[in-house]
């Protein structure tokens, strides 16, 4: 039952000392104005009204409620809507955990937009590996970069989806080889993220010849992106990223896309949020402009 709402159907029978009235005015049936009266002496564990099959008569009790209804309804809904205040207006503070390249370059474009059409709500930048506690390090939300969720119950809002190409630089391909077909990676020492590719197999789609799953080895593997690229910018083997990881060493040549004819896996981008009900509106509104932000990315082109 709802305090108010008992309140509400209170005064009325209280004002009209009549069940039957009192329904008709608020548009409800008796039954419910009755079991609402009910609950309201329950809560309060007192008697409110005497009644009988003709009469209705208020308590000491109920009228002391009686002339302090209208107050003790006020005081409620200005609590409600107190507490309310985070959850249904566009201000306060967003918590935000991201992956440290993604974040640092790309992400913070999007705030700084989403700041200028919402100058009421701050952000504050975590930047990880996509693996904090939302709860343990209070986050509102944290971007998470991966071909798949491992946990299905993580309530999640997609954002995009991410291409993602194979590179080494022309010093190592000519040196150990350029590969044809994805089952050449095999005999490649292949820089493997963990998070990204646990299992160390690269998932490659040609038109003409399916999907290819290949077991790829190589002497290094990081949790962190920007160690596999610089270390392949070393001419030390051939990684897998997400375009926008890479998309300027490929445009001034430090990189080139090692086998252009077929397409890598994807990296689904995904908010996740503590609960999906009751999501405060100013994390709504940043799930909504990521998603806006990111559907014309150029590195999606």
């Amino acid at each position: 039952m709802n305090l108010i709402d008992c309140l509400d159907v209170f005064v009325q029978v209280g004002k009209s000392l009549n069940f039957s009235k009192a329904a008709a005015s608020l548009g409800v049936s008796n039954s419910s104005v009755t079991k609402k009266i009910a609950w309201l002496e329950a809560h309060f564990e007192v008697q409110l009204l005497n009644r009988n099959t003709k009469h209705v008569s208020l308590t000491e009790s109920g009228r002391l409620l009686l002339e302090n209804a209208d107050m003790l309804a006020q005081s409620v809904r200005g609590l409600k809507e107190l507490v309310q205040g985070p959850v249904r207006t566009a201000s306060g503070r967003i918590r935000l955990g991201t992956p440290p390249f993604f974040g640092a370059v790309h992400l913070v474009p999007a705030i700084e937009d989403f700041l200028r059409r919402h100058p009421s709500i701050k952000v504050s930048l975590l930047l990880d590996d996509g693996r904090s506690d939302l709860i343990a390090e209070n986050l509102d939300l944290s971007v998470r970069i991966a071909p798949r969720l491992k946990d299905t119950n993580q309530i999640a809002y997609r954002i995009t989806v991410v291409p993602q190409v194979l590179v080494a630089t022309k010093a190592y391909l000519l040196a150990h080889g350029e590969p044809r077909i994805p089952r050449d990676l095999e005999r490649h020492n292949c820089l493997v993220h963990n998070l990204k590719a646990p299992t160390s197999h690269w998932t490659l789609t040609d038109k003409q010849r399916g999907t290819h799953l290949v077991r790829v080895n190589g002497n290094f593997s990081s949790n962190l992106g920007e160690s596999i690229q610089n270390l392949v910018k070393l001419d030390h083997g051939i990684s897998m990223h997400p375009r926008y990881m890479v998309e300027n060493d490929i445009a001034d040549g430090s990189l080139q896309v090692v086998l252009p004819d077929y397409e890598a896996e994807g990296l689904d981008i995904h908010a996740i949020v503590q609960t999906r009900r009751n999501l405060p509106n100013k994390v709504r509104l940043f799930v909504e402009h990521l998603r806006a932000w990111f559907r014309d990315a150029d590195w999606k082109r």
